[in-house]
């Protein structure tokens, strides 16, 4: 069963993961506008070919709507929690649109493997450095994850703040900040520098809350 679900897998094409995105996004964007309206700031410092979408995280509903902020010219790849992928049609759908599972509190190589392959072809990968939502009030910590991606491929980081609270008819706010690229200082970058670019990473994010005020 296992086997035959990776052949399904593999049958699918980047380009037709792309059109399923196309047609979801054409289907859902206006109907997520209505429910939950918000306004964007700063769509065009998006770079063109791959670069790592850095979010902070408050709420379900973060994924879909940068997705929905940064328009269908630009298609996003999310890395996903394990969990969300199982659920039997939410999990389908996810699939479908080229999402891919990442198993926390384990070293999943599968999902760095991916997560490179995704930056590799040139696409858009979306990641959280705070690895989960983050309530009113608390205070997240950075997670390495999307630091170590961004040193060992040079892809651009693009951080991105939502406000919250994400509230039906409630008008919510998404700030792109500038892309940049990280390098480490030798040939491979130590936990150290990774853990720098991380925590340099969230303060970029939450220093575009002001501008979305």
């Amino acid at each position: 069963m296992a086997d035959e679900k990776k052949k399904k897998k593999k049958k699918r094409t980047r380009a037709q993961e792309e059109r399923n995105y196309r047609i979801l996004y054409v289907i859902l964007y206006p109907i997520w506008n209505f429910f939950y309206p918000f306004k964007v700031l700063h769509r065009d410092r998006i770079p063109e070919g791959p670069c790592i979408i850095c979010p902070n995280h408050t709420s379900l509903a973060d994924p879909p709507m940068i997705c929905f902020a940064a328009s269908r010219k630009h298609i996003i790849r999310i890395m996903a929690k394990k969990s969300l992928l199982e659920i039997p049609i939410m999990g389908r759908v996810l699939d479908a649109i080229g999402t891919f599972a990442v198993d926390r509190g384990n070293n999943d190589m599968s999902a760095i493997k991916n997560a490179m392959r995704v930056l590799k072809d040139g696409c858009k990968l979306m990641m959280f450095p705070e690895g989960t939502r983050v309530g009113e009030g608390e205070e997240g910590s950075a997670k390495t994850g999307a630091a170590m991606l961004a040193l060992k491929t040079g892809a651009p980081i693009v951080p991105v703040y939502s406000t919250r609270p994400k509230k039906m008819f409630h008008r919510s706010t998404v700030v792109f900040g500038e892309p940049y690229v990280v390098k480490p200082a030798g040939r491979r970058a130590t936990k150290e520098e990774q853990e720098a670019v991380a925590d340099d990473l969230l303060k970029r994010i939450y220093a575009l809350e002001a501008e979305a005020k």
